[in-house]
């Protein structure tokens, strides 16, 4: 193949994605582009006059507005149509009264449910047929691969095993995949078999991925577990204890699995850490929002990974100022990680933010929006090590090295810092497969 001159570079993954739910995200209502509770409740009002049965708003900011999104502001804006407003972090959603009478919830009570409550309504939203579900999937994947995205490691809370061996019978081949398991289907894992690692299917790109533990909540809904209280005097909340969460990283180990821990808050990282000490295996930390200053320098002795989100900065940062006050300075501390010899995944929590590595890479070494004074600039890393972070494979691959490949039209190296949300991606290749062609390349 003709390259043309352009720079062959790693493909990139996204290490933390809900697959399925992003794959739903074309037919939902997308309100991450609005800052004001008083725009969503508009943009639901046309969502009714324009017909809808059921509206399921995405990427709503919820957790700035305090108490705007109650059951009779949804009431007014949906009448008797559903509405769900999911928020952007996936931990919380409100829901007017013909919602909650549709989705088993006391009509006359909260709009609001968070956690376990709002997981199980969004497996509920999310029952399409498989066929259906499928052929949104290849469509979305094939979206991440014209970003050059080779590979992902799939969150979704469902059974991704089945899911996935069933795509590549139909001849899904986009990218390689890496499905979690979820303590609730270990024993079946187990039965069957499975480790972290192995192959699934027959095409060579699917694998088992790693124990997936939720140990805390979110920013956005106060549940952050924390070492220092929320504004109200709460610390947010522990969802596996300490000693429960050592009995399942040991059952992991036994079984082989490897384990991605949520923790966002600190104190829920540094239990984290602490459980992953007491086993004596590594892991991942996904999402290591907050951090105690001495807990950096545990993750590389420990042989724990950070999966971060970059992007979740950018919508955090009202968030961390009033929830998480004087903390700043300890969130999102990607530099510092770096610092202590950690190793940074980055992924986009998609549908939490948009499936696009080049936002992540921009946001890590930008930490503002175009225009914006950087939000902590001490903790912003370079180009290249942002690159790294997004790749399993090298910036500059070397004969010998695994074919998944992007070529770019420019060098992301030498390209303006500003630029990189907007390069050009000519060609995918995973294993020497081309997944993408842009028009014009041959």
């Amino acid at each position: 193949m003709d390259a043309a001159g352009r720079i062959v570079t790693s493909g990139l993954w996204d290490e933390h994605v809900h697959f399925g739910q992003w794959a739903q995200q074309a037919s939902r209502l997308d309100c991450g582009d609005l800052t004001d509770p008083d725009a969503v409740l508009e943009r639901v009002r046309s969502a009714c006059v324009d017909g809808a049965t059921e509206v399921i708003a995405v990427r709503v900011r919820g957790s700035a507005w305090g108490r705007s999104l109650t059951r009779e502001r949804l009431d007014a804006a949906g009448g008797a149509v559903p509405v769900v407003l999911i928020g952007i972090d996936l931990h919380g959603a409100w829901l007017n009264t013909a919602a909650l009478r549709r989705y088993g919830h006391d009509p006359a009570g909260s709009s609001h449910v968070v956690e376990d409550d709002c997981f199980a309504l969004v497996r509920e939203l999310d029952r399409i047929s498989d066929a259906e579900l499928d052929v949104r999937v290849a469509d979305a994947a094939a979206a991440a691969a014209a970003r050059g995205v080779v590979g992902i490691v799939d969150f979704e809370m469902r059974w991704g095993i089945e899911d996935w061996v069933r795509r590549e019978r139909s001849g899904f081949d986009t990218l390689r995949v890496e499905t979690a398991v979820y303590p609730q289907h270990l024993d079946r894992a187990i039965a069957e078999g499975l480790r972290t690692g192995d192959a699934l299917g027959t095409g060579g790109r699917l694998r088992v991925g790693p124990l997936k533990i939720i140990t805390d909540g979110s920013l956005g809904t106060h549940t952050a577990w924390c070492c220092d209280p929320y504004p109200d005097g709460d610390h947010g909340r522990s969802l596996v204890g300490p000693d429960d969460l050592i009995a399942l990283l040991g059952r992991a180990r036994d079984a082989g699995f490897s384990a991605a821990v949520h923790a966002i808050g600190d104190r829920a990282g540094a239990a984290a850490l602490d459980a992953f000490d007491a086993v004596g295996v590594g892991g991942r930390i996904e999402h290591a929002q907050l951090l105690r200053t001495a807990d950096l320098a545990r993750f590389a002795r420990l042989g724990v990974e950070a999966s971060v989100q970059p992007e979740h900065l950018l919508d955090d940062r009202e968030a961390v100022a009033r929830l998480w006050p004087g903390r700043a300075e300890r969130t999102f501390p990607f530099a510092s990680l770096l610092r202590s010899g950690a190793r940074l995944r980055f992924g986009s929590d998609a549908p939490v933010a948009p499936l696009d590595p080049w936002r992540g890479i921009a946001a890590a070494v930008h930490r503002s929006l175009p225009g914006e004074a950087a939000w902590v600039p001490a903790e912003r890393i370079g180009v290249e090590e942002a690159l790294r972070s997004s790749m399993r494979g090298s910036v500059r691959p070397a004969v010998g090295a695994p074919a998944d490949l992007i070529l770019l039209d420019q060098d992301p190296l030498r390209v303006e810092p500003a630029a990189l949300t907007a390069v050009e991606v000519a060609a995918t290749l995973v294993g020497g497969h081309l997944t993408h062609v842009a028009p014009g390349v041959r």
